[in-house]
């Protein structure tokens, strides 16, 4: 029997965005009731990095691959859960060397954030040492419970080093309740095209044998 863990954000009006912006909150609005008609509709606003959500390399990139140029592959698999709540500001080499991170994994990285819900300015985020390290082991992809994956770092080097290893970025997972450990991994973009990110509903499968 396995366990499954939902490690994605709920979008909603008033959730946590990325610095606070106003604009980039997402919008819910009921367009049709039952008061005028026998049945329900909404209609949601928002950018497509608000929540749980995949970057493609277009994100950093001006020649980088939109979403439908991301292998749906690379989402489904195992992936390791590595607990860093203990590190403060930026997850550097010296962090992930004890891992001992093998060729092909996926990645996703625990940290303080996942404890909070509001948007943290002093976010745990990715260092460029880090993501030079991860790129040159060969992982396939990289997730981490912060609504980016890097923070304050001139020429987003975390982003560009990682997309041009052709390592996957997932942003805004919520892994408080998740430990350590190998999980069984389905994350699925929203099936959007000629966009540089997509929301993503992101689960984790534990004690499922494959």
């Amino acid at each position: 029997m396995y366990k499954l863990h939902d490690v994605s954000m709920t979008i909603e009006e008033g959730m946590a965005v990325y610095k606070n912006k106003e604009e980039k909150k997402p919008r819910v609005r009921v367009v049709q009731d039952f008061d005028t008609s026998p049945a329900r509709e909404s209609r949601v606003d928002m950018d497509v990095h608000t929540g749980t959500h995949v970057d493609s390399p277009l994100h950093m990139l001006p020649d980088g691959g939109t979403m439908e140029t991301l292998p749906v592959e690379k989402l489904v698999g195992p992936c390791r859960v590595l607990d860093l709540t203990g590190v403060e500001g930026g997850i550097g080499r010296e962090d992930l060397e004890r891992f001992e991170v093998k060729r092909g994994e996926f990645i996703l990285l625990k940290t303080r954030n996942s404890s909070r819900e509001d948007f943290d300015f002093e976010f745990v985020y990715l260092a460029s040492d880090g993501a030079e390290y991860l790129a040159s082991l060969g992982i396939r992809g990289v997730g981490i419970d912060a609504l980016g994956v890097e923070r304050s770092q001139p020429g987003h080097p975390t982003h560009k080093t990682l997309f041009r290893a052709g390592v996957i970025i997932m942003e805004g997972l919520r892994l408080q309740t998740v430990d350590e450990g190998e999980y069984f991994m389905v994350a699925a973009p929203i099936k959007l095209r000629e966009t540089e990110a997509a929301p993503a509903r992101v689960l984790l499968f534990e004690g499922l044998s494959y």
